[in-house]
């Protein structure tokens, strides 16, 4: 029999389960999609189950699990941080201990708990380091036989980064960075420090950045008091930060407050309060620091393994700007990012090391294009409990025989300024929706980005929207030579495609350079002329290809905007029923779901099939 092992993560955020059979990636899930409580820590029972039922395997049938850190040293290093900062610490340390004692010390016997409700069988556990699981994530899956793994994070059990090499079905680690001297703790320092919040807000960070003001004198004071007085940056990437004004070690925030107000000259900001132009300019100068650092690190691996190609996981890999600049410096000649590269990733990567560093399969690459399958790997769901679904609710819709009639009528939808939620086939693994659990509108309308993010996400106005382009089309609108299935690259929009800013544009307000026409895809053009970019293949999202074939056709643009299906505080639709009520509780204008078309209509001509399809008849 085929053996089959599972994979998991929890117990910190976002936790997953994932499942190999035979080395091949069957399924993969976050628990959050299930429980619809973002950020999941808990123990994955949803998405273990429904990784087992997709694999059509039983709990008795496994032959391994597998656990994405070892809790024994992690319990160590807090041991340790506690004694080295003594006296400081105590409320952290009498807040965290007992559970540790309690719970976490016992974490085989908690697992063996929480699996007992699949079955009684005492299948091995094994617990490979954390920063092993995240470079088996990155590597395993690519399309290498051998790279150079960077992994970067906030903290395993003690390393922050890791070197390693990936050859064959091995992996070797060269060089580790320990606690708490962490790129991605840094990051979520001043994340916490402009108002957002830790382990989710890094990408508004992110985000905000761009409008911080390149040519301002506060910027750059603002990064040489980040490179004297926070971090020093050596040669080789590593770095050692100041831990005088860090609270993350041993408190319970991550940064001192009062500290920093002396040194930067702005209080912390209050969540959800107005942005004003001192935390763009912060933003901008802690990602310039974090861009210099990944370069550093990226240049280090190369310059130790001679390795041409690089791979990347690790909750820093998702800054996807930093990855965009990355690839312009043409270190490598390719580079591959595990689309879930955050901790969900870590119960993949858990169930590699398994088969193949502790059971020593072999290792079959597909140098043509990676593993993941798109990254396609949650549960999809039959006509019949979409069906089930339009009953329950009296739902409107249309049901289309033929698919390309739905992808030319949506499409023509589309054109039209209205804003689809797009529901097919499997759910996303990782915190991108590439397609599947999508809600979409049109990239040439100026309205869009703003009538998405204030009526439909309910999200902060300045957060930029991803394009989805056909991926023979890229570079027709983007200054990108290779696919991005994955939006995990920032690049330039072409030239040629852009307006030229008007003198002053930096000094503008943010609502006027939010909404100032920058090109002729407006909604998906960011403040700095940029665009995180999904490319979609034809043949790993064929319906999705097909409805932006559809819309090109139509427009002559062969991209669309594409945003998670979801408002702000949830997470991504799993089930036609989360995808419906998320349509009916927003001001989205249709609903996609298989092939049925969903409106909120009540017109009397969305009865008669012919009167309805004649609205959309083509201009």
């Amino acid at each position: 029999m085929t053996k089959a092992i599972l994979g998991v993560s929890a117990y910190y955020h976002d936790s997953a389960a994932a499942i190999i059979v035979g080395g091949e990636i069957i399924a993969a899930a976050h628990e959050e999609r299930f429980t619809r409580i973002k950020h999941d820590a808990s123990f994955p029972i949803h998405a273990v189950r429904y990784v087992l039922e997709e694999a059509g395997i039983d709990y008795e049938s496994l032959d391994a699990i597998a656990f994405y850190d070892k809790p024994l040293i992690k319990f160590e290093r807090l041991l340790e941080t506690y004694h080295a900062f003594a006296p400081k610490g105590l409320p952290s340390f009498i807040s965290a201990i007992p559970v540790w004692i309690k719970e976490k010390l016992f974490m085989k016997k908690m697992l063996r708990d929480e699996l007992g409700k699949l079955g009684n069988s005492k299948i091995p556990i094994f617990f490979p380091e954390h920063h092993l699981s995240h470079a088996a994530s990155a590597f395993y899956p690519s399309p290498y036989e051998e790279a150079v793994i960077l992994t970067i994070d906030g903290v395993g059990e003690w390393a922050t980064c890791t070197i390693c090499h990936g050859q064959g079905n091995q992996i070797k680690i060269l060089k580790e960075l320990s606690f708490p001297h962490s790129v991605g703790l840094l990051y979520s320092a001043f994340t916490y420090y402009c108002g957002f919040k830790v382990n989710s807000g890094e990408y508004k960070l992110m985000g905000l950045a761009p409008y911080g003001n390149h040519q301002s004198k506060q910027t750059q004071v603002f990064k040489e008091i980040i490179l004297k007085e926070l971090v020093d940056i050596r040669d080789d990437g590593s770095i050692l930060l100041n831990m005088n004004y860090f609270g993350f070690a041993t408190g319970l925030r991550m940064a001192y407050d009062r500290k920093w107000l002396q040194i930067f000259g702005i209080p912390r900001r209050k969540p959800e309060s107005k942005l004003s132009q001192d935390y763009m300019n912060l933003a901008l100068a802690i990602q310039q620091v974090t861009e210099e650092i990944v370069i550093k690190l990226a240049q280090t691996a190369k310059k130790i393994t001679g390795c041409k190609n690089l791979v990347l996981a690790g909750g820093v890999a998702l800054n996807c700007v930093a990855n965009g600049k990355l690839l312009t410096q043409n270190i490598f000649e390719g580079i591959w990012i595990q689309p879930a590269a955050g901790d969900a990733g870590g119960s993949l990567g858990a169930a590699y090391t398994v088969w193949y560093i502790d059971q020593k399969n072999e290792r079959t690459v597909s140098h043509q294009r990676d593993s993941m399958k798109g990254s396609y790997l949650g549960p999809e769901f039959s006509d019949k409990d979409i069906i089930k679904l339009a009953r329950k609710y009296n739902a409107k819709y249309k049901l289309f025989d033929n698919f390309q009639e739905l992808a030319t009528t949506c499409a023509s939808i589309l054109a039209k300024g209205n804003v689809v939620g797009w529901f097919q086939d499997r759910m996303e693994y990782g915190p991108r929706a590439l397609g599947n659990r999508s809600i979409l509108g049109d990239a040439r309308d100026p309205e869009m980005q703003k009538k998405m993010n204030l009526k439909i996400k309910y999200r902060e106005g300045f957060r930029p929207f991803a394009p989805s382009v056909l991926e023979e089309d890229i570079e027709e609108y983007f200054k990108l030579k290779i696919p991005s299935p994955y939006m995990l690259l920032v690049v330039p929009v072409q030239e040629s495609r852009c307006h030229i800013a008007p003198e002053g544009y930096q000094s503008m307000s943010m609502s006027d350079r939010l909404y100032y026409l920058r090109s002729d895809i407006p909604a998906i053009t960011h403040i700095d002329y940029s665009a995180r970019v999904q490319s979609v293949n034809k043949d790993t999202n064929p319906k999705y290809w097909q409805l932006i074939n559809a819309f090109k056709e139509q427009t002559g643009y062969g991209l669309v905007v594409n945003t998670s299906f979801n408002v702000r505080g949830e997470p991504i639709v799993c089930t036609p029923e989360d995808g419906y009520r998320c349509f009916m509780r927003t001001e989205m204008d249709y609903l996609v779901m298989g092939n049925f078309l969903f409106t909120k209509s009540d017109q009397p001509e969305w009865q008669n099939i012919d009167n309805w399809q004649e609205e959309f008849e083509l201009d």
